[in-house]
């Protein structure tokens, strides 16, 4: 009777549009008064547990690496290079969108900032090249979602948190879906402007974006390598990553200055002070569940009357994929995750690859309404109906879906560098 409550109530909340961390937090309260022997200073005390972890100091890093690289001068150098290289080839430029928004990713780990950072140096000059604005919106939209699966990711973060999961692998799983995905989407950028004319590569240009740029492309190298290398930790590469980005925008770029960096660490603290508590509040929840043996009684449930893996796992996506519809990336894992991983275990699928599902779908649910997040934030970006931004994201929702598929039914794309 209690437990029907409670849903009862969290879905009223919903449907009156209250804030999710408020109806986390009332959550979290109720069930404590029912289940945790009334007693309400367990729930601060795991608020408390739930921050007090190094893994979390991630997460502030990486966002604010995104931000010092989209407001200064290393984002519009690493694609300038881009554009060099890609300019002889039939779609160049469109193919230059595309690469840009997969190694901007790779620094910022974050879907938007990649979208705005690269639109704002690439949407003008595909729109003066002839590129229609559909493709152009729709290329920026999708390529930002690279951020969420090409690591780092803050979603293989936070996930890696939720369920005390190894974020490195969860790195490493993410490369193979990453490069899939990113070649999808290039094939895809060429074939559709297949008869725009090439540019003339110029060995001179190259050689001036070389020198402009050079420094930027460190940084994508320092990052990723010491991570793979295994000589910094995920926490450890954001760190030497922000000191690299500040001391090239401040003293050899000479873009950014104090004032700057203020606005920058503003921006990201916004960006964190509606994560952090969605995280601390959540966790307070998944450890009630746990000592209250929720999740092994979700699996005895599910084990009883679902036998097939695959049909677990297409339940799974499906669940996801709505979820992604109605829920920002965050939200979703801090709740579904606890939740999902023992069921994916009973059925043979490790952490590890439900993680990288997860991320899939959730990346999905970016570009689908009626909150996808990127296409709420392309109205104001680029000026354009929700609806026109929603037919022209279309086509690359359905490479994305293929992708899903391949993830989900071939393992070893996410899982083979892990073996």
């Amino acid at each position: 009777m209690t437990a029907a409550l409670l849903i009862v109530g969290l879905l009223g909340l919903l449907l009156l549009r209250i804030n999710l961390v408020l109806i986390l937090m009332a959550a979290a309260v109720y069930a404590h008064l029912v289940w945790g022997d009334g007693q309400i200073a367990y729930f601060v005390e795991d608020v408390w547990a739930s921050m007090d972890r190094e893994l979390l100091l991630a997460v502030p890093l990486f966002v604010l690496v995104g931000q010092i690289m989209g407001q200064g001068e290393i984002a519009r150098r690493l694609i300038g290079i881009i554009v060099e290289l890609t300019r002889p080839f039939p779609g160049g430029l469109a193919m230059a969108t595309v690469l840009s928004c997969a190694a901007f990713s790779s620094i910022s780990g974050s879907s938007i900032v990649t979208m705005l950072a690269v639109g704002t140096v690439l949407y003008p000059a595909l729109l003066e090249n002839g590129y229609s604005r559909r493709f152009a919106i729709g290329a920026l939209c999708a390529g930002g979602t690279l951020g969420i699966v090409i690591p780092p990711s803050m979603p293989m973060i936070l996930y890696g948190i939720v369920t005390e999961s190894s974020i490195t692998d969860l790195f490493v799983a993410g490369i193979g879906p990453g490069l899939l995905l990113t070649g999808l989407f290039t094939l895809y950028a060429v074939l559709a402007n297949r008869s725009k004319p090439r540019g003339r590569f110029s060995a001179r240009a190259l050689g001036r974006a070389l020198r402009q740029g050079g420094w930027a492309v460190l940084l994508p190298v320092i990052l990723l390598g010491g991570i793979y290398s295994g000589y910094f930790s995920p926490t450890e590469a954001a760190a030497v990553a922000i000191l690299y980005a500040v001391l090239v925008e401040s003293f050899i770029y000479r873009e950014l200055g104090p004032r700057d960096y203020v606005e920058t660490c503003v921006d990201a603290g916004k960006l964190l002070g509606a994560l952090f508590p969605l995280i601390a509040v959540a966790v307070s929840i998944n450890l009630l569940l746990t000592v209250n043996r929720v999740p092994e009684q979700l699996v005895a449930l599910a084990l009883a009357h679902v036998h097939d893996s695959t049909v677990f796992i297409l339940a799974v996506n499906a669940l996801l994929l709505v979820m992604g519809c109605f829920m920002d990336t965050s939200s979703a894992i801090v709740i579904a995750a606890p939740l999902l991983q023992p069921l994916a275990q009973s059925y043979g699928f490790s952490t590890t690859q439900l993680g990288i599902i997860m991320v899939l779908n959730l990346e999905i649910g970016i570009l689908t309404p009626p909150l996808g997040m990127n296409l709420i934030v392309a109205m104001s970006a680029f000026g354009e109906r929700f609806g026109f931004i929603c037919r022209a994201v279309l086509p690359w929702i359905v490479m994305m879906l293929l992708s899903l598929l391949a993830v989900t039914f071939l393992p070893w794309i996410a899982l083979g560098l892990l073996h």
